[in-house]
Protein backbone atom coordinates (compact mmCIF):
# COMPACT_ATOMS: atom_id res chain seq x y z
CA UNK A 1 0.00 0.00 0.00
CA UNK A 2 1.19 3.41 -0.89
CA UNK A 3 2.11 5.97 1.52
CA UNK A 4 1.89 9.80 1.26
CA UNK A 5 3.91 11.87 3.68
CA UNK A 6 3.65 16.04 3.59
CA UNK A 7 6.28 17.87 5.91
CA UNK A 8 8.02 20.90 5.02
CA UNK A 9 11.12 19.79 8.26
CA UNK A 10 13.17 17.92 5.41
CA UNK A 11 14.52 15.69 8.89
CA UNK A 12 11.01 14.74 9.94
CA UNK A 13 10.04 13.65 6.46
CA UNK A 14 12.95 11.52 5.66
CA UNK A 15 12.54 10.13 9.11
CA UNK A 16 8.97 9.11 8.46
CA UNK A 17 9.96 8.10 5.30
CA UNK A 18 12.73 5.74 5.82
CA UNK A 19 10.73 4.15 9.17
CA UNK A 20 7.69 3.34 7.18
CA UNK A 21 10.08 2.03 4.02
CA UNK A 22 12.13 -0.33 6.44
CA UNK A 23 8.63 -1.92 7.06
CA UNK A 24 8.15 -2.57 3.22
CA UNK A 25 5.93 0.33 2.68
CA UNK A 26 6.03 2.43 -0.96
CA UNK A 27 6.61 6.08 0.16
CA UNK A 28 6.12 9.13 -1.92
CA UNK A 29 7.25 12.38 -0.52
CA UNK A 30 6.10 16.09 -0.59
CA UNK A 31 7.04 19.37 1.55
CA UNK A 32 3.65 21.09 1.41
CA UNK A 33 0.32 20.19 1.42
CA UNK A 34 -0.76 21.53 -1.70
CA UNK A 35 1.89 19.12 -3.75
CA UNK A 36 0.69 16.58 -1.82
CA UNK A 37 -3.15 17.27 -3.52
CA UNK A 38 -1.32 17.06 -7.13
CA UNK A 39 0.31 13.34 -5.78
CA UNK A 40 -3.37 12.55 -4.39
CA UNK A 41 -4.91 13.41 -7.80
CA UNK A 42 -3.33 10.18 -9.13
CA UNK A 43 -5.49 8.19 -7.04
CA UNK A 44 -2.41 5.55 -5.69
CA UNK A 45 -2.50 6.84 -2.14
CA UNK A 46 -4.80 5.41 0.58
CA UNK A 47 -3.02 6.84 3.58
CA UNK A 48 -1.23 9.94 4.11
CA UNK A 49 0.64 11.56 7.00
CA UNK A 50 0.57 15.21 7.22
CA UNK A 51 2.69 17.46 9.43
CA UNK A 52 0.15 20.31 11.13
CA UNK A 53 2.19 22.89 10.08
CA UNK A 54 2.91 23.57 6.44
CA UNK A 55 3.09 26.63 4.03
CA UNK A 56 1.08 26.92 1.65
CA UNK A 57 -1.77 24.56 3.27
CA UNK A 58 -1.68 23.38 6.65
CA UNK A 59 -2.20 19.81 7.70
CA UNK A 60 -6.24 20.44 9.07
CA UNK A 61 -6.79 22.06 5.35
CA UNK A 62 -5.10 19.28 3.21
CA UNK A 63 -7.65 17.35 5.64
CA UNK A 64 -10.17 19.31 4.36
CA UNK A 65 -9.43 19.43 0.78
CA UNK A 66 -9.53 15.70 0.82
CA UNK A 67 -12.47 14.67 2.31
CA UNK A 68 -13.82 17.51 -0.24
CA UNK A 69 -12.10 15.75 -3.36
CA UNK A 70 -12.54 12.55 -4.61
CA UNK A 71 -9.50 10.20 -5.19
CA UNK A 72 -11.43 6.97 -6.08
CA UNK A 73 -11.39 5.90 -2.65
CA UNK A 74 -11.20 6.67 1.27
CA UNK A 75 -8.12 8.21 2.07
CA UNK A 76 -6.92 8.11 5.60
CA UNK A 77 -5.09 10.92 7.52
CA UNK A 78 -2.57 11.16 10.34
CA UNK A 79 -1.92 14.33 11.23
CA UNK A 80 1.96 14.74 13.10
CA UNK A 81 1.60 17.18 15.55
CA UNK A 82 3.37 18.85 18.66
CA UNK A 83 0.30 20.06 19.88
CA UNK A 84 -0.88 18.18 22.92
CA UNK A 85 -4.36 19.93 23.44
CA UNK A 86 -7.60 18.33 23.11
CA UNK A 87 -9.10 21.97 21.44
CA UNK A 88 -6.46 21.44 19.01
CA UNK A 89 -7.35 17.21 18.91
CA UNK A 90 -10.89 18.80 18.35
CA UNK A 91 -10.39 20.58 15.37
CA UNK A 92 -8.15 18.08 13.63
CA UNK A 93 -10.58 16.14 13.47
CA UNK A 94 -13.45 18.32 12.60
CA UNK A 95 -11.33 19.06 9.68
CA UNK A 96 -11.01 15.11 8.57
CA UNK A 97 -8.21 13.66 10.17
CA UNK A 98 -8.41 9.93 11.33
CA UNK A 99 -5.75 10.07 13.85
CA UNK A 100 -2.58 11.67 15.21
CA UNK A 101 0.99 11.00 16.07
CA UNK A 102 3.04 12.91 18.47
CA UNK A 103 6.26 14.31 17.73
CA UNK A 104 8.64 13.06 17.86
CA UNK A 105 7.89 10.23 15.83
CA UNK A 106 8.08 6.51 17.64
CA UNK A 107 8.75 3.72 15.23
CA UNK A 108 6.79 0.89 16.62
CA UNK A 109 3.65 3.49 17.27
CA UNK A 110 3.80 4.84 13.74
CA UNK A 111 3.63 1.18 12.37
CA UNK A 112 0.81 0.17 14.98
CA UNK A 113 -0.94 3.47 13.50
CA UNK A 114 -0.92 2.24 10.09
CA UNK A 115 -1.80 -1.35 10.75
CA UNK A 116 -5.16 0.59 12.30
CA UNK A 117 -5.43 2.44 8.56
CA UNK A 118 -4.91 -0.32 6.70
CA UNK A 119 -7.71 -2.73 8.62
CA UNK A 120 -9.85 0.53 8.37
CA UNK A 121 -9.52 1.00 4.95
CA UNK A 122 -9.97 -3.28 4.25
CA UNK A 123 -13.40 -2.56 5.40
CA UNK A 124 -14.23 0.14 2.52
CA UNK A 125 -12.85 -2.41 -0.42
CA UNK A 126 -14.90 -5.07 1.29
CA UNK A 127 -17.69 -2.61 1.39
CA UNK A 128 -16.97 -1.93 -2.50
CA UNK A 129 -16.70 -5.67 -3.21
CA UNK A 130 -19.92 -6.49 -1.57
CA UNK A 131 -21.73 -3.60 -3.47
CA UNK A 132 -20.36 -4.84 -6.66
CA UNK A 133 -21.81 -7.95 -6.40
CA UNK A 134 -24.80 -6.91 -5.56
CA UNK A 135 -25.18 -4.33 -8.67
CA UNK A 136 -24.08 -7.50 -10.83
CA UNK A 137 -27.64 -9.32 -9.55
CA UNK A 138 -29.32 -6.46 -9.79
CA UNK A 139 -28.68 -5.34 -12.75
CA UNK A 140 -30.50 -7.55 -14.57
CA UNK A 141 -33.80 -6.13 -13.88
CA UNK A 142 -34.15 -2.81 -15.35
CA UNK A 143 -36.66 -1.21 -13.12
CA UNK A 144 -35.01 -1.41 -9.57
CA UNK A 145 -32.68 1.91 -9.86
CA UNK A 146 -31.11 2.79 -6.42
CA UNK A 147 -33.11 0.40 -4.78
CA UNK A 148 -29.62 -1.07 -3.28
CA UNK A 149 -28.60 2.32 -2.15
CA UNK A 150 -31.67 3.17 -0.07
CA UNK A 151 -32.42 -0.40 1.30
CA UNK A 152 -28.91 -0.68 2.42
CA UNK A 153 -29.79 3.06 3.97
CA UNK A 154 -33.04 2.52 5.58
CA UNK A 155 -31.54 -0.68 7.05
CA UNK A 156 -28.55 1.11 8.65
CA UNK A 157 -31.14 3.63 10.24
CA UNK A 158 -32.83 1.17 11.74
CA UNK A 159 -30.35 -0.81 13.29
CA UNK A 160 -29.02 2.43 14.47
CA UNK A 161 -31.95 2.74 16.41
CA UNK A 162 -32.31 -0.25 17.42
CA UNK A 163 -28.49 -0.57 18.91
CA UNK A 164 -29.47 2.26 20.50
CA UNK A 165 -32.91 1.49 22.60
CA UNK A 166 -32.27 -0.83 25.54
CA UNK A 167 -35.77 -2.22 24.85
CA UNK A 168 -33.93 -4.67 21.78
CA UNK A 169 -31.07 -6.84 22.53
CA UNK A 170 -28.82 -6.78 19.48
CA UNK A 171 -27.65 -10.52 18.37
CA UNK A 172 -23.99 -10.65 16.99
CA UNK A 173 -21.12 -8.28 17.19
CA UNK A 174 -20.66 -4.64 18.06
CA UNK A 175 -20.41 -2.78 14.42
CA UNK A 176 -23.54 -4.68 13.43
CA UNK A 177 -24.71 -1.22 12.08
CA UNK A 178 -21.88 -1.29 9.72
CA UNK A 179 -22.28 -4.99 9.32
CA UNK A 180 -26.32 -4.72 8.01
CA UNK A 181 -25.22 -1.76 5.83
CA UNK A 182 -22.58 -3.58 4.11
CA UNK A 183 -24.71 -6.83 3.34
CA UNK A 184 -27.91 -6.26 2.93
CA UNK A 185 -27.69 -4.93 -0.83
CA UNK A 186 -27.38 -8.99 -0.94
CA UNK A 187 -30.68 -10.06 -0.23
CA UNK A 188 -31.57 -10.73 -3.43
CA UNK A 189 -28.34 -11.93 -4.81
CA UNK A 190 -29.90 -15.34 -5.59
CA UNK A 191 -32.07 -13.89 -8.28
CA UNK A 192 -28.93 -14.45 -10.78
CA UNK A 193 -30.60 -17.71 -10.93
CA UNK A 194 -34.62 -16.71 -11.53
CA UNK A 195 -35.28 -17.24 -15.83
CA UNK A 196 -35.68 -14.19 -17.26
CA UNK A 197 -39.26 -15.23 -18.28
CA UNK A 198 -39.86 -14.95 -14.33
CA UNK A 199 -37.54 -12.47 -13.35
CA UNK A 200 -38.22 -9.92 -16.15
CA UNK A 201 -42.26 -10.70 -16.97
CA UNK A 202 -43.93 -7.85 -16.84
CA UNK A 203 -47.83 -7.81 -14.21
CA UNK A 204 -48.85 -10.40 -11.88
CA UNK A 205 -46.59 -14.09 -11.98
CA UNK A 206 -48.73 -17.06 -12.36
CA UNK A 207 -48.66 -19.78 -8.88
CA UNK A 208 -46.19 -21.39 -10.51
CA UNK A 209 -44.06 -18.65 -11.68
CA UNK A 210 -44.10 -16.99 -8.25
CA UNK A 211 -42.65 -20.40 -6.35
CA UNK A 212 -39.55 -19.94 -8.93
CA UNK A 213 -39.04 -16.68 -8.00
CA UNK A 214 -39.16 -17.03 -4.35
CA UNK A 215 -36.56 -19.64 -4.14
CA UNK A 216 -33.80 -16.50 -4.91
CA UNK A 217 -33.69 -17.16 -0.91
CA UNK A 218 -32.71 -20.66 -1.40
CA UNK A 219 -30.11 -19.94 -4.19
CA UNK A 220 -29.06 -16.64 -2.42
CA UNK A 221 -27.94 -18.44 1.14
CA UNK A 222 -26.48 -21.57 -0.81
CA UNK A 223 -24.05 -19.55 -2.69
CA UNK A 224 -23.64 -17.67 0.35
CA UNK A 225 -23.00 -20.22 2.55
CA UNK A 226 -20.54 -22.18 -0.56
CA UNK A 227 -18.19 -19.06 0.56
CA UNK A 228 -18.76 -18.90 4.48
CA UNK A 229 -17.34 -22.50 4.04
CA UNK A 230 -14.37 -21.38 2.47
CA UNK A 231 -14.57 -18.29 4.75
CA UNK A 232 -15.62 -18.93 8.44
CA UNK A 233 -14.37 -16.01 10.05
CA UNK A 234 -16.07 -13.92 7.32
CA UNK A 235 -18.77 -12.16 9.88
CA UNK A 236 -20.31 -10.19 7.26
CA UNK A 237 -20.78 -13.51 4.95
CA UNK A 238 -23.06 -15.24 7.89
CA UNK A 239 -25.16 -11.93 8.04
CA UNK A 240 -25.49 -11.79 4.20
CA UNK A 241 -26.73 -15.54 4.55
CA UNK A 242 -29.19 -15.00 7.18
CA UNK A 243 -30.42 -11.92 5.16
CA UNK A 244 -30.10 -12.90 2.02
CA UNK A 245 -32.73 -16.54 3.55
CA UNK A 246 -34.78 -14.58 5.70
CA UNK A 247 -36.02 -11.20 4.54
CA UNK A 248 -39.01 -12.73 2.72
CA UNK A 249 -40.09 -14.41 6.25
CA UNK A 250 -42.81 -12.85 8.20
CA UNK A 251 -43.23 -11.93 11.69
CA UNK A 252 -46.74 -14.52 12.43
CA UNK A 253 -44.88 -17.06 9.96
CA UNK A 254 -46.53 -17.13 7.31
CA UNK A 255 -43.63 -16.46 4.89
CA UNK A 256 -41.02 -18.23 3.43
CA UNK A 257 -39.20 -19.97 2.73
CA UNK A 258 -38.72 -21.78 5.84
CA UNK A 259 -42.47 -20.12 7.57
CA UNK A 260 -40.25 -18.81 10.61
CA UNK A 261 -41.84 -17.01 13.08
CA UNK A 262 -41.08 -13.86 15.58
CA UNK A 263 -37.58 -14.18 17.19
CA UNK A 264 -36.80 -17.17 15.13
CA UNK A 265 -36.08 -15.05 11.90
CA UNK A 266 -32.60 -13.03 12.98
CA UNK A 267 -32.97 -9.64 13.34
CA UNK A 268 -31.26 -8.78 10.14
CA UNK A 269 -33.71 -10.31 8.30
CA UNK A 270 -36.41 -8.74 10.40
CA UNK A 271 -34.82 -5.34 9.37
CA UNK A 272 -34.04 -5.91 5.95
CA UNK A 273 -37.56 -7.04 5.22
CA UNK A 274 -38.98 -3.63 6.34
CA UNK A 275 -36.48 -1.93 4.46
CA UNK A 276 -37.39 -3.73 1.33
CA UNK A 277 -40.93 -3.63 1.55
CA UNK A 278 -40.94 0.23 2.34
CA UNK A 279 -38.68 0.81 -0.79
CA UNK A 280 -41.09 -1.75 -3.03
CA UNK A 281 -44.19 0.28 -1.85
CA UNK A 282 -42.70 4.10 -2.41
CA UNK A 283 -40.90 3.02 -6.22
CA UNK A 284 -42.64 3.13 -9.52
CA UNK A 285 -43.01 -0.30 -10.70
CA UNK A 286 -44.55 -1.20 -14.14
CA UNK A 287 -47.60 -2.71 -12.49
CA UNK A 288 -47.97 0.28 -9.98
CA UNK A 289 -47.34 3.70 -9.01
CA UNK A 290 -44.64 4.83 -6.55
CA UNK A 291 -47.24 5.33 -2.98
CA UNK A 292 -46.06 8.55 -1.09
CA UNK A 293 -44.27 8.41 2.72
CA UNK A 294 -48.03 8.56 4.59
CA UNK A 295 -49.96 5.67 2.35
CA UNK A 296 -46.33 3.35 2.85
CA UNK A 297 -46.24 3.99 6.86
CA UNK A 298 -49.98 3.37 6.82
CA UNK A 299 -49.31 -0.49 5.32
CA UNK A 300 -46.58 -0.82 7.72
CA UNK A 301 -48.54 -0.02 10.82
CA UNK A 302 -51.01 -2.43 9.60
CA UNK A 303 -48.96 -4.93 9.09
CA UNK A 304 -47.16 -4.62 12.36
CA UNK A 305 -46.98 -8.08 14.21
CA UNK A 306 -48.04 -9.67 11.00
CA UNK A 307 -45.53 -8.99 8.61
CA UNK A 308 -43.36 -7.03 10.50
CA UNK A 309 -41.89 -7.36 14.19
CA UNK A 310 -43.38 -4.76 15.87
CA UNK A 311 -39.86 -3.37 17.87
CA UNK A 312 -38.53 -2.76 14.49
CA UNK A 313 -42.11 -0.58 13.24
CA UNK A 314 -41.40 1.04 16.28
CA UNK A 315 -38.05 2.15 14.71
CA UNK A 316 -39.37 2.80 11.68
CA UNK A 317 -42.32 5.38 13.13
CA UNK A 318 -39.44 6.77 15.34
CA UNK A 319 -37.12 7.49 12.00
CA UNK A 320 -39.53 8.20 8.97
CA UNK A 321 -37.74 11.94 8.75
CA UNK A 322 -34.71 9.83 7.98
CA UNK A 323 -36.44 7.50 5.36
CA UNK A 324 -37.98 9.98 3.94
CA UNK A 325 -34.38 11.97 3.51
CA UNK A 326 -33.23 8.84 2.21
CA UNK A 327 -35.83 8.17 -0.52
CA UNK A 328 -35.44 11.75 -1.53
CA UNK A 329 -31.49 11.41 -2.11
CA UNK A 330 -31.42 8.23 -3.64
CA UNK A 331 -34.91 8.84 -5.81
CA UNK A 332 -35.35 7.53 -9.27
CA UNK A 333 -36.10 9.70 -12.01
CA UNK A 334 -39.55 9.97 -13.13
CA UNK A 335 -40.86 8.66 -9.97
CA UNK A 336 -44.37 10.80 -8.50
CA UNK A 337 -45.90 9.57 -5.16
CA UNK A 338 -49.57 8.29 -5.49
CA UNK A 339 -52.02 9.72 -3.04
Amino acid sequence: MKVLVADDDDITLELVAAMLRRRGYEVDTVSDGRQALDILASGNHRIVISDWEMPNLSGPQLCEAIRAADFGGYVYTILLTGRNKNGDSVAGLNAGADDFITKPVDPDQLAARIRIAERILSFQTQDVTIFALAKLAESRDPETGAHLERVRSYSRVLAEYLTRTSKHVIEGTANYTQLIYQTSPLHDIGKVGIPDHVLLKPGRLSDEEFEIMKSHTLLGARTLEAALKEHPEASFLRMALDIALTHHERWDGTGYPNGLKGEAIPLCGRVVALADVYDALTSKRVYKGAYSHSVAKAIILKDSGIHFDPAVVDAFVACESSFVRIAEKYRDHDVAAAA
